[in-house]
């Protein structure tokens, strides 16, 4: 229960140990595309770190992170394939980012820390909990971006044909500053704690 804990709040691999930032930061212009996103990064990170737990005693040392980067490559193959023909238009949203999850550090970095070190099962929990943990932040962050940028989320309209958008939200520096908000919102709660 505590490692569950752990990736969703007091360990969160955005918010606490800033992993992951680049797609979180690019792909995060609309909420569609967090949910895309989020998905696959679970997707990858549950079946690899099941994966790297399952075989860690029969890689050899001198070769396991070449070996981690192969389990990972052939889920994000898979999660890349499943999008491009089954959401087309999400696939090209996300541009080079989906396949940019070989490289996403909270994969890697949870391989070698805790699925190469722990059971299956304690890997899929740890897993599960920073992959809930990375998808809360998209969704919010996406849903902020979206609904100050374009005054919608998800095609709904929320501010009338009178609002004007905030173009910042939309760009990188938008990501860049509401991240900002979410993590100084984070390190104030846990100050108070």
């Amino acid at each position: 229960m505590n490692q569950f804990k752990a990736g969703i709040w007091s360990d969160h691999p955005l918010l606490r140990q800033l992993l992951g930032m680049c797609s979180t930061l690019a792909v995060t212009t609309s909420l569609m595309n967090a949910l895309f996103m989020s998905f696959g990064v679970f997707f990858v990170l549950v079946s690899s770190t099941i994966i790297v737990s399952l075989i860690k005693n029969i890689v050899p040392q001198e070769v396991r992170i070449a070996v981690y980067a192969v389990v990972i490559a052939t889920f994000v193959t898979i999660i890349d394939i499943f999008f491009k023909a089954n959401f087309p238009d999400a696939s090209r949203a996300l541009g080079p980012y989906v396949p940019l999850i070989i490289v996403n550090c909270i994969i890697l970095g949870r391989c070698e820390a805790f699925a190469s070190k722990n059971s299956p099962i304690a890997s899929f929990v740890d897993a599960l909990a920073m992959s809930i943990g990375y998808a809360w932040v998209l969704i919010i962050l996406g849903s902020i971006r979206e609904l100050l940028g374009s005054g919608a989320i998800a095609g709904l309209t929320i501010f009338g044909k009178g609002y004007d958008p905030l173009v910042v939200a939309l760009l990188p520096a938008g990501a860049f500053i509401f991240l900002g908000f979410m993590v100084a919102a984070m390190n104030m709660i846990e100050d108070k704690k």
